[in-house]
């Protein structure tokens, strides 16, 4: 067991996953089935290993979504609590927007978009052992350009907040995760829009506050986009990424209870077979995600693509890089490249689109 952290936890939910349109139609981005279990679940069984077992989530969209499947916390191990955002508030706002329930003297923060294998003891411990008002969490990447990087001094102190520039200083970028002084959230504004990224943290560092970084470079992936969504929970079913909460044996796929797979299929590279859901004879499913009771017909390929539940694939179809949603159906000897995405119960009829001729 271990040690309590003497920390609240704020997750952060309130986001539409435009970007993960359209299967964010039907759930919230952070309750999408991911390695066979809601994203938030992972986040959630490392926030509880960390120690940490208070937990306010700040939710908007869908916001009943996440209390009737977590309720009160207890069956995972938490207390959690629910905080809704009447209007969007950014993230700083958010943040200030679950202060009431805030008990401890530091607060993590994080994003529900992000998955993660930082040290979070780590991470609260470099907060009080040097005493910041405000601890980020950096993370190293190769292509920093991307994104927002955040310079430090030789002590680890953020000297300040730079947009996304075509040659960054550093390749450390904000990674997502904050520790707050209980203090500093409640010296946020409240009743408006306030973004950490270019308010508060800038704000706090004008003001001679102390902001600390913890550096970083263990797995980190934000899953906002389907490319990134579907790598995500490949990597969860590999063990590549950090979880207790895998429905199954670490492996190179992940087949959930009531699925079927035919004895010549293949399904490989970290692949999640829903349940209920069936691969069809001579079927190849690689680096893929089906939710439940989705249909893969015999002889079809599906490569990096997200099907919704129930979606169904015709035999001899070719998906590369692709997003149905739920119940969409792709008809047999159809292909579909990469970007494509077919809403919710649509029905392309066999043969009706192709992104190269006829063989």
């Amino acid at each position: 067991m271990t040690a309590e952290l003497g920390v609240d936890a704020v997750v952060l939910v309130g986001g539409q996953g435009t970007r993960l349109r359209p299967l964010t139609l039907s759930a919230p981005k952070p309750m999408l089935p991911t390695a066979g279990t809601p994203f938030l679940s992972h986040l959630l069984s490392r926030i509880r290993e960390a120690g940490i077992t208070h937990v306010v989530m700040g939710t908007s969209y869908r916001a009943e979504v996440f209390q009737e499947y977590f309720g009160d916390g207890a069956a995972f191990g938490l207390e959690m609590e629910y905080v809704v955002e009447e209007e969007p508030l950014d993230t700083g706002g958010a943040i200030r927007n679950v202060y009431d329930k805030l008990r401890a003297d530091d607060a993590v923060i994080f994003n529900g978009d992000i998955l993660s294998g930082a040290d979070l003891g780590e991470l609260v411990r470099t907060h009080r052992d040097s005493n910041a008002d405000v601890t980020l969490h950096l993370q190293r990447v190769e292509d920093p350009s991307r994104f927002g990087s955040v310079p430090t001094d030789a002590d680890g102190r953020v000297l300040q907040f730079l947009e996304k520039t075509p040659n960054p200083p550093t390749d450390q970028i904000n990674a997502g995760c904050y520790v707050f002084r209980r203090s500093v959230i409640e010296s946020i504004p409240t009743g408006r829009r306030v973004s950490v990224e270019r308010e508060t943290f800038p704000s706090l560092l004008a003001a001679g506050a102390h902001v600390q970084a913890f550096v970083d470079d263990s797995y980190w992936l934000d899953v906002g986009k389907p490319e990134a969504f579907v790598l995500g929970s490949c990597d969860l079913v590999r063990g590549i990424a950090p979880t207790s909460a895998l429905p199954g044996p670490v492996g190179e796929a992940l087949v959930l209870e009531g699925a079927s797979v035919a004895e010549d299929a293949t399904v490989s590279g970290g692949s999640t077979i829903g349940a209920g859901a069936s691969v069809g004879s001579g079927a190849t499913v690689t680096g893929s995600v089906l939710f439940d009771g989705a249909f893969v017909g015999e002889n079809s390929i599906v490569e990096r693509s997200v099907l919704g539940a129930g979606a169904r694939v015709g035999a001899g179809a070719v998906l590369r890089g692709v997003v149905l949603g739920d119940g969409a159906s792709v008809g047999a000897g159809c292909e579909l490249l990469d970007g494509a995405r077919v809403w919710p119960k649509m029905e392309l009829p066999d043969g009706s689109v192709r992104f190269s001729s006829d063989a």
